[in-house]
């Protein structure tokens, strides 16, 4: 008990830390540069320069002083991190846990579940986590496609959107594209934009793997899914065979 209410305050410690060096190198310009590109939101300190040494020796630093918290602890300052709703923070979070890669597994995936309600909020954190975590461990075999299965009827649509975009990384595998599709289907009457943005771009980079059961799928769902997947899916088909997708 003593051990878990040490990790719990130093994670608590570090968040603080790490707020307060972000509220004394906010920039609010810098902030405002990138809010046209987040629909649903964008809140940020204002320190997301990629050259800031809040992305290099500030976070490496952090992670060589707080070490001993290991991959759970981490995982419960991602959390935390979330809740604030800076962009910033998130990123770190997810930078944090880029470091503790190899061991992200099956077990490590529930920890990383509980980002999503009310913490994970737009796209580019999503995709940054799939990039960056949950699609090399996808293609490294140390998650599979059923660890992923309750994430598809999430009631959080970020996290519906990152069972395709983290599949990315398995269309460079030997994983039989029927199989692939089969486990995106249940998504494609999804209502929500962000989830059918990235199931189209899925279906797309699919497509070019292999067509015809992408275009089968297309053609079966052609009445009932939304269009803004056929416009990702169909993105790099030529205009006559775009038209085979319309709706009658």
């Amino acid at each position: 008990m003593s051990t878990k209410k040490n990790v719990s305050g130093d994670v608590a410690a570090l968040a603080a830390e790490i707020r307060a060096y972000c509220a004394a190198n906010a920039n609010p310009t810098l902030a405002n540069k990138w809010a046209r590109y987040f629909k649903e939101g964008y809140d940020a300190w204002g320190v997301l320069d990629k050259d800031h040494p809040l992305w290099n020796a500030q976070q490496a630093a952090w992670l060589e002083t707080h070490s001993h918290l290991g991959l759970k602890g981490f995982l419960l300052l991602g959390e935390t991190l979330f809740a604030s709703g800076k962009y910033e923070e998130g990123g770190l979070a997810i930078r944090f846990l880029k470091s503790y890669s190899t061991q992200i597994d099956a077990r490590a995936l529930p920890g990383i579940a509980k980002w999503f309600p009310g913490g994970i909020r737009n796209w580019a954190h999503v995709d940054v986590l799939c990039g960056e975590v949950l699609s090399p461990a996808l293609a490294a075999g140390r998650l599979g496609l059923q660890d992923f299965a309750v994430w598809r009827t999430s009631p959080e649509r970020f996290q519906r959107r990152a069972v395709p975009v983290a599949m990315l990384s398995l269309l460079k595998t030997s994983a039989p594209t029927a199989e692939l599709l089969s486990f995106v289907r249940p998504l494609m009457l999804d209502p929500e934009r962000v989830v059918q943005q990235g199931l189209g771009w899925f279906l797309r980079e699919t497509w070019k793997r292999e067509p015809q059961p992408v275009e089968e799928l297309l053609m079966e769902f052609r009445s009932q899914a939304p269009r803004v997947i056929y416009q990702y899916a169909c993105e790099k088909m030529t205009p006559a065979r775009r038209t085979a997708f319309r709706r009658g």
